[in-house]
């Protein structure tokens, strides 16, 4: 009788262990990669202050799952976009090419459509770019929101900026994470009908420069507190013409650089210390 007793006691300790872990541990999301999380777009800071305020015209905050936007309604843009690119936010789906109006911008705003830069000579440049959001057909989708996208240069956004973007990817696939922000700024800019400050009525500004800072970590968490003066930071600025080289590392500067043409604090999560040594620099790393 004891020894039955014993063995049905045991038994009942053990599933109610195994019913404690299962319930600790985390489920497993289909298709994102085990060793990769997806995290905060604005963990290293919000740039220009942006708020939720719809009276903040010239610098909304709009906050979705896929990435972090300040947009300018007077300028029909984004001033910067946010996002932070891991493995767990790339897999299999594809390209959606669905271009939309935004609908979570405030009633009575302008909205781009996806027909607004048709005969501009621009492209319709994406900020956060389509293949970093390959996890699922609404992430996807989501980078084809008109408020992610700039009037663009087509030699800019086909040839320098998308070598970059693939060159961010590049480092993911080597177990690292990226927080990126990217941007544009100035008043005119060159494309392929020619020299333009507007576009689509009035109601989209042509900026004249377009750039870009991503900062590299190893994957891990707690990742703001992870920036030290010995990480590596990437930062270019480009002009929005089409005479731009290929390769985009001809175009590297400073976060210093940028945020004197921007008036923005890009790394304002991170110790002061660190930002004071890692903005002032310029990358040299390898470009591929």
């Amino acid at each position: 009788m004891k020894p039955s007793v014993f063995r049905i006691t045991s038994l009942v300790l053990l599933l109610a262990l195994a019913g404690g872990c299962a319930k600790d541990a985390p489920a497993p999301v289909p298709g994102l990669a085990p060793d990769a999380t997806r995290d905060g777009h604005l963990a290293l800071g919000n740039p220009s202050g942006a708020t939720t305020n719809p009276t903040n015209y010239t610098n909304y905050l709009l906050s979705k799952s896929q990435f972090a936007l300040s947009y300018h309604r007077d300028k029909g843009k984004p001033n910067w976009v946010s996002w932070h690119l891991s493995r767990a936010w790339l897999g299999s789906a594809p390209r959606q090419d669905n271009f939309a109006a935004d609908a979570e911008l405030p009633a009575g705003w302008f909205r781009a459509t996806s027909s607004s830069y048709t005969g501009s000579g621009f492209d319709r440049g994406h900020n956060c770019p389509s293949a970093d959001r390959t996890g699922s057909v609404a992430d996807n989708s989501a980078t084809f929101l008109m408020t992610n996208m700039m009037p663009q240069a087509a030699n800019n956004n086909q040839r320098t900026w998308v070598g970059l973007e693939n060159y961010c990817r590049t480092l993911v696939s080597q177990g690292n994470e990226l927080y990126i922000i990217c941007g544009s700024y100035g008043s005119g800019g060159t494309g392929t009908n020619g020299y333009a400050t507007t576009i689509a009525g009035g109601n989209i500004a042509v900026p004249s420069n377009c750039w870009k800072v991503v900062v590299v970590l190893p994957e891990g968490s707690a990742d703001a507190s992870r920036v030290t003066s010995s990480i590596r930071v990437i930062a270019i600025n480009t002009p929005n013409n089409q005479t731009l080289a290929a390769a985009w590392g001809s175009y590297r500067t400073s976060i210093d650089a940028i945020e004197a043409a921007t008036g923005y604090d890009l790394l304002s999560a991170v110790s002061s210390a660190v930002q004071a040594t890692i903005e002032a620099r310029v990358d040299d790393g390898p470009t591929s």
